[in-house]
């Protein structure tokens, strides 16, 4: 039985619905060879942050004055535009020299926090070949003043300026902590998300209890954190025309199947390439493979979506009613 791995996301046609996400892993274009040639149906660049282009671009003052409202907290704390590993011109070169060595997309990637002139950045990014665009708000609203509408209306009006500069499809990578994430999900499909990624991982702070230090260290994701995408993937599904993207927690088959299952057009992994080497997603490949022939499934698209609240038999299993019959049975 031949196996058919091909899927659809943002358009675009992918061999396979394993994607290597952003990190600091695709920096190289040896590297990004060899994650196609592993089995990646498409790979996502590392982020290029606003305050990094807006710094080359000598407006690092003005960024600071004319967005103080909005992260003054944080303001002091930006990196200086040398401490970036890699600068806008070399991100440029690579997606070039990427679309050359690959056939599989490149998707590149921004990371901002207001609606101001350094999206004109992508404009280059889809000039230099990119395929599509993932959108990264990591914005994290501290202020007592701003309202949930206020962060809300903050994404709406990012992706609405990116889409007025660019004709490439665009992914949003989504935190989970809004308050109706349903309705959110909504707002920005009804904006032209091509594609919501669910969900992005925030990096917090820890302490060191003897020095009386805020320490920082990056912690890879573990698959006991997939709990929270699979849910607002399963109860996404089929009701948005946006692709959904599930990323956080994979780490083996297992996983992926689960987010597939739940609705998912991609699976999207990095912190398991870091554990196991990008070779790993040959693994996953053929954990997956095994799997669709061991239940007879010659597609994906065969069970894409089986176990999504639209399509499962107990639609309750996804809301209050499956909370009360877990605690029960524990009485």
């Amino acid at each position: 039985m031949m196996i058919d791995f091909k899927t659809k996301y943002l358009g675009l046609d992918l061999k396979s619905p394993l994607v290597v996400s952003a990190s600091p892993l695709s920096e190289e274009v040896d590297r990004i060879a060899r994650m196609e040639e592993y089995g990646a149906g498409a790979v996502v660049l590392f982020s290029l942050f606003e305050e990094q282009i807006r710094q080359e671009n000598h407006a690092h003052d003005e960024v600071m004055a004319s967005t103080n409202d909005a992260f003054a907290e944080a303001s002091s704390y930006f990196p200086e535009a040398h401490e970036y590993s890699v600068g806008t011109e070399t991100y440029l070169k690579l997606i070039e020299q990427a679309k050359q060595k690959v056939d599989i997309p490149i998707i590149g990637s921004l990371n901002g926090i207001t609606a101001e002139g350094w999206i004109d950045f992508a404009q280059q990014i889809e000039q230099a070949g990119a395929d599509a665009l993932e959108l990264n708000i990591f914005y994290i609203p501290t202020e007592l003043d701003v309202k949930g509408e206020d962060v809300e209306r903050r994404y709406i009006d990012i992706l609405k300026t990116l889409k007025s500069k660019i004709q490439i499809p665009v992914a949003v990578k989504l935190s989970p902590y809004f308050s109706a994430m349903a309705n959110m999900a909504h707002q920005l499909d009804e904006a032209g998300a091509d594609a919501l990624v669910l969900f992005n991982r925030f990096y917090q702070p820890d302490f060191d209890i003897e020095n009386f230090k805020v320490i920082s260290s990056l912690r890879f994701s573990s698959s006991t954190e997939i709990r929270l995408p699979l849910l607002w993937i399963s109860a996404l599904c089929g009701r948005l025309k946006a692709s959904l993207a599930a990323t956080t927690g994979v780490q083996g088959p297992t996983e992926a199947i689960k987010y597939l299952l739940a609705g998912a057009d991609v699976v999207m992994i990095t912190s398991a390439l870091y554990r196991h080497g990008i070779p790993y997603l040959t693994h996953i490949a053929h954990g997956l493979e095994s799997w669709m022939k061991n239940y007879q499934f010659d597609s994906v698209d065969q069970f894409r979506g089986i176990l999504s609240q639209q399509r499962v038999e107990d639609p309750t299993a996804f809301d209050r009613a499956n909370y009360i019959k877990i605690l029960e049975a524990y009485k």
